[in-house]
């Protein structure tokens, strides 16, 4: 059941509707029963694998309360083993055995290991990550055991964040649920208000700009220098908009019934660095790496050669968060390397040129555009063809253009242009909505 449905409108009216009505010591198991119901909307069978982590978990977190020293610890490992276990064999099986067949090949080996015909649980690295939050948590004290098995079920499932974030952690949303919630005009108003928001990224802005990317995208030897450069740019903000549109939505819809989300997307493209860009882009995915993978590895306390050397780690591992394919690992390992970069600049040569911030943002745009290159093509080749033809007889298809609109032929001047769009209104559209998001988001922030 995907937010920008009609069947989730009525969901959401229903539930919502319901909510309200009901006493307060109902409305979480009838939470609980609607998250189930949303989940089982697309796989339905699945909901015995969510169904089994959030045993191992709960009960992992009730021991891990209870004990101490090695058999704490014991506890932790068997949780985390679960969760990274079923996303490891869902998520990344397939990866790692079609490598693992090409090292065969290579060795002239005739074994080839066989891949799983399964579909990816709809959500599971977010609440695979929102599950280990938890137990962790518990582990070092900051979060007490949920006693209520119903109520940490509800952690897990919420129905609002379940498919695509934000990631909670459990001391912001569990206590939530024990408050009395009363009908506030303004609460509801201003989630409304966010959904709709949301549903606009998602709707006008992304999917018009998908429809551009994905012709580009999907076969990028059949474009020159100008298309692949404008897909580019399309890209960028097709995948911010869908991200930060569902974040939206998802938030929205939860503080209509009185819950409160965390902000998961700030402006992440008026940055003016790559470690700014992180503090403002999947804020919860960003923090969550930060605080039980960054920080465990030493974080700012350790020699400079290990910090680099866990910064790509804690990148590329980001990487491989977002899909099982090299190209993800690649993305997550440029920012890692530009966060290198800044902070040898910044604090090892401490630059003393101060740019303005309008070029440290276009710059950081710049830097973030190329990462987004490897993280949409559909292969490492496409991504190299893709980067090495971004500018390669650019000038000629800007001349070309420029000729044909003085002559009065119109914009469409060469057949890669025709392959990719007949309508000349598409790119109008296309860019009037990102003017259109970047003028609200420059209101939003003053």
């Amino acid at each position: 059941m995907l937010f920008n449905s009609i069947n989730f409108l009525v969901f959401f009216l229903i539930v919502t509707l319901v909510y309200y009505l009901l006493p307060h010591k109902y409305r979480w198991l009838h939470l609980l029963t609607a998250s189930c119901f949303f989940y089982m909307a697309f796989v339905p069978i699945y909901i015995l694998i969510l169904g089994f982590t959030i045993l191992i978990d709960y009960y992992a977190g009730l021991l891990i309360e209870s004990s101490n020293g090695t058999r704490k610890k014991r506890y932790l490992i068997i949780s985390l083993i679960t969760n990274i276990g079923i996303l490891a064999v869902f998520k990344y099986y397939n990866f790692f055995i079609e490598n693992i067949n090409i090292i065969f090949v290579i060795f002239n080996n005739k074994i080839s290991l066989p891949h799983l015909e399964i579909l990816l649980p709809i959500g599971l690295s977010f609440h695979t990550f929102q599950a280990m939050s938890y137990t962790i948590e518990v582990y070092r004290g900051n979060q007490k055991a949920e006693k209520k098995f119903g109520i940490y079920a509800l952690y897990v499932m919420f129905y609002p964040q379940l498919v695509a974030g934000p990631i909670e952690r459990p001391q912001n949303i569990i206590h939530q649920f024990y408050n009395k919630i009363s009908f506030n005009y303004d609460e509801i108003t201003y989630g409304l208000k966010l959904m709709a928001w949301g549903l606009f990224k998602k709707v006008v802005i992304a999917d018009r700009l998908a429809y551009m990317v994905d012709i580009v995208y999907d076969q990028p030897r059949e474009f020159t220098a100008l298309p692949l450069l404008i897909a580019s740019f399309f890209f960028s903000f097709q995948i911010y908009c869908d991200f930060s549109g569902y974040s939206d939505m998802a938030i929205g819809a939860a503080r209509v019934m009185g819950f409160k989300l965390m902000r998961n997307f700030d402006t992440p493209y008026f940055s003016t660095s790559i470690s700014e860009f992180w503090r403002r882009w999947h804020i919860s995915l960003s923090t969550w790496f930060r605080d039980y993978l960054y920080i465990p590895l030493g974080g700012n306390k350790v020699s400079y050669v290990k910090w680099c050397t866990n910064t790509i780690i804690v990148f590329v591992l980001s990487g491989f968060w977002h899909g099982a394919n090299w190209t993800y690992l690649i993305w997550g390992a440029i920012h890692g390397i530009f966060i290198i970069i800044e902070n040898f600049f910044n604090k090892i040569v401490k630059l003393k040129i101060r740019f303005p911030s309008v070029i440290k943002m276009g710059f950081t745009f710049i830097i973030v555009n190329i990462a987004w290159v490897f993280f949409r093509a559909s292969s490492y080749n496409d991504s190299i063809y893709i980067m090495n033809s971004l500018f390669t007889g650019l000038f000629d298809d800007v001349k070309l253009i420029f000729f044909n609109v003085i002559s009065g032929s119109g914009i469409i001047i060469n057949t890669s242009f025709v392959k990719w769009s007949n309508n000349k209104y598409d790119y109008i559209w296309s860019f009037g909505v990102i003017f259109f998001l970047l003028v609200i988001e420059v209101v939003n922030r003053k």
